[in-house]
């Protein structure tokens, strides 16, 4: 029986009438060769295969169950399918997981040149001692998030403030038995409304807003000018990836973007750029190859599909089996 065909176990069980239940533990017992699966003892702490690594990887983390985070390690070239996972380890402590890598032989590891990762500083140290021969990158989208959330922490902080306000307001109202009236805009939004729909708007480009977005980024930076400026501080950061062609270019717009955020002293944008300047070494490696991290993110969001096709997991042991089937 295919096990790429998790999906499938049930309705077969259906044609077959057999109890759904039953069928499952007949496939776990007998059909699926667990019993004799050769890392199965030591599964749930980590599973490996050294025959999947390749020139270049990606490392990151994923909750399996209950929030249990695991450190993953996969092969980009294998594009999230079968052979794409390298290992699987429990925990994301830096000397334990690089305990295990050990045993995947330092000559495969030494032929590593690139790896993509967040900035974690435990993702760091992993890649540091298993494989020294590898470029450090750190992760365009994690980084441009933090810029991105700069912005929002903003919009979010002026939304708890005109919730406050107008709280008090109707406090007020009462207090003088009169009924309290929301301020509406042009477009319809009262404030607290303007802050909650500009959400996603404050992450795109304006080439990308569609009208209704557009009439209410001009109320929006009309009302709260700081947004406007920690909107544009967050594009110009996006175009230094869009339009760096190469490390010295990036560095150059990297200093002129530091210049602006002191420029403009917003205090959630002054802790980003500092973040910013203490991983820029790895950060501007991005733009050696422009590699990013997404084919793990895309395989972290395969794991979870796999997790909820199986209606979650009861064995955690049998499904690491499951998922070694799948991609190891």
């Amino acid at each position: 029986m295919a096990e790429e065909e998790p999906s499938s176990l049930a309705s077969i069980a259906r044609s077959q009438r057999i109890p759904e239940k039953e069928f499952e533990k007949q496939y776990k017992e007998h059909l699926s060769r667990f019993k004799d699966w050769e890392q199965k003892d030591h599964a749930e702490e980590w599973i490996i295969f050294p025959q999947n690594i390749g020139r270049r990887l990606s490392l990151d983390e994923v909750a399996l169950t209950n929030g249990e985070l695991y450190t993953i390690l996969t092969n980009k070239s294998a594009h999230g399918r079968k052979g794409a996972l390298v290992a699987m380890i429990r925990g994301t402590k830096s000397k334990d997981v690089s305990a295990i890598l050990a045993k995947i032989p330092e000559k495969d590891r030494n032929l590593v040149i690139e790896i993509t990762l967040d900035m974690a500083e435990s993702m760091e140290n992993i890649v540091r001692y298993s494989f020294p021969n590898a470029t450090h990158v750190t992760d365009r989208f994690h980084v441009q998030q933090l810029v991105s959330e700069a912005t929002q922490e903003i919009r979010i902080n002026l939304r708890k403030e005109a919730i406050r306000a107008e709280n008090e307001q109707i406090k007020l109202a009462r207090n003088q038995n009169q009924r309290y009236r929301s301020q509406v805009f042009e477009n319809g939004d009262t404030k607290k409304q303007l802050l909650a729909r500009s959400r996603y708007l404050l992450f795109k480009s304006q080439s990308k807003w569609n009208d209704q977005q557009t009439k209410r980024s001009v109320i929006l930076f009309q009302e709260h000018p700081e947004l406007k400026s920690a909107y544009d501080l967050s594009m110009m950061f996006r175009n230094c990836y869009e339009y760096g062609h190469n490390i010295n270019e990036a560095k150059e717009s990297f200093t002129k973007w530091y210049q602006k955020v002191e420029e403009k002293n917003i205090d959630s944008f002054i802790v980003a750029a500092d973040s910013i300047r203490l991983h820029e070494t790895t950060i501007l490696n991005y733009f050696i190859s422009r590699s990013t991290n997404a084919s793990a993110e895309s395989f972290n969001a395969k794991l979870k599909g796999f997790r909820s096709v199986v209606h979650g997991v009861r064995d955690k042991k049998f499904h690491l089996f499951r998922v070694a089937k799948l991609f190891g």
